[in-house]
């Protein structure tokens, strides 16, 4: 399917479109709250969410779904669906608790599943070893060479690759195929215990407001979210354990700037909308993320779109914007 770059730029709140995820929302006798302040209380959005139980079946769909509408990446978007639908299975294994400590780690204002202090604690190692299992019958060429090198890979450069997939650093050729593979595994060993918190921690504030506030890890990609409590409400969704949390809707994530915010989509060549995704570009810190707006497609998902819509960053690649996007199933390379 041939795609076009649509730009559009950030509209004042006066006379909001409810449909474009560039509108604000101004307060009105149906109880809306302005998307530059945080919702008021009683019956506003919560500020945090913990993941799902069905994050990774849900995920898993989208990606078949994404897989039949778009031809020319169907293997890929498969391949990825099966990797995810193993995560799945896998994230129900019982791992111990590393939670123990989460009250006191919010109380000092650190998040409670820190990937700098606890990735050599997490089961990553274990989850890693039970994907391989539960795909192994499954992997075929091309894939099946580096699928048996990551299953005989040293235990000191499991980890040196696990280090390196967390910190988001370009990977030799020879690591990038088992990348995806150990990020997923990554994923499964944060997702659990972040579930397992026993409260959500507060919404992060300041120079961390773009980081996850129960693991610090950067976000996936914004989503607008549907439903009683969340309708129209922006999020930031966790790379790595898929918590989510509450972000103004006018300001860049990245840093705040709230003036030189871009909009960039994708359309087919009778002018439709291919996949409820823009990129939200900001020309203040030259940086751009996506935005997933489940009020077009109730499905959608930061992680499983952003990896159909490779085609929107690659389309703005000339623009010198950085990506912040955090995704550890999309494995970069060695910069040219």
């Amino acid at each position: 399917m041939a795609c076009g770059l649509v730009n559009k730029r950030r509209r004042s709140a006066v006379n909001a479109n409810p449909d474009d995820p560039t509108s604000e929302a101004t307060p009105g006798a149906n109880g809306d709250h302005a998307f530059g302040q945080a919702p008021p209380s009683p019956g506003a959005p919560p500020m945090v969410t913990l993941p799902s139980r069905k994050v990774f079946a849900e995920r898993a769909q989208r990606l078949r779904q994404l897989a039949e509408r778009l031809p020319t990446m169907t293997a890929y978007l498969r391949f990825m669906a099966m990797i995810v639908e193993a995560q799945h299975r896998v994230v129900q294994l019982p791992r111990p608790s590393l939670v123990g400590g989460a009250q006191l780690a919010m109380t000092h204002g650190i998040p409670p599943l820190s990937l700098d202090g606890l990735w050599r604690d997490m089961s990553w190692a274990e989850d890693l070893d039970a994907l391989l299992v539960e795909l192994d019958g499954h992997v075929v060429a091309p894939q099946r060479a580096w699928f048996d090198a990551l299953r005989d890979l040293p235990v000191a450069e499991r980890v040196e690759l696990a280090r390196a997939v967390l910190a988001g650093q370009p990977l030799a050729l020879e690591q990038r195929g088992m990348a995806p593979l150990m990020g997923a595994a990554l994923q499964v060993a944060w997702t659990r215990q972040a579930r397992s918190l026993p409260v959500p921690p507060p919404r992060p504030a300041g120079a961390v407001s773009a980081l996850c506030p129960c693991c610090g890890a950067p976000a996936v990609g914004s989503l607008v979210q549907i439903g009683m409590a969340r309708s129209r409400v922006r999020y930031l969704q966790c790379g790595l354990c898929a918590s989510e949390w509450y972000a103004e809707r006018a300001r860049c994530a990245q840093c705040g700037d709230s003036k030189d915010l871009d909009y960039c989509g994708l359309e087919d060549e009778q002018g439709e909308r291919v996949l409820p995704v823009q990129a939200e570009t900001c020309d203040h810190c030259h940086s751009y993320l996506k935005w997933v707006n489940r009020e077009w497609e109730a499905a959608a998902d930061p992680l499983a779109d952003d990896l159909a819509s490779l085609a929107l960053d690659m389309m703005i690649a000339d623009r010198d914007l950085a990506r912040r996007a955090f995704n550890p199933l999309l494995v970069l390379g060695e910069p040219a």
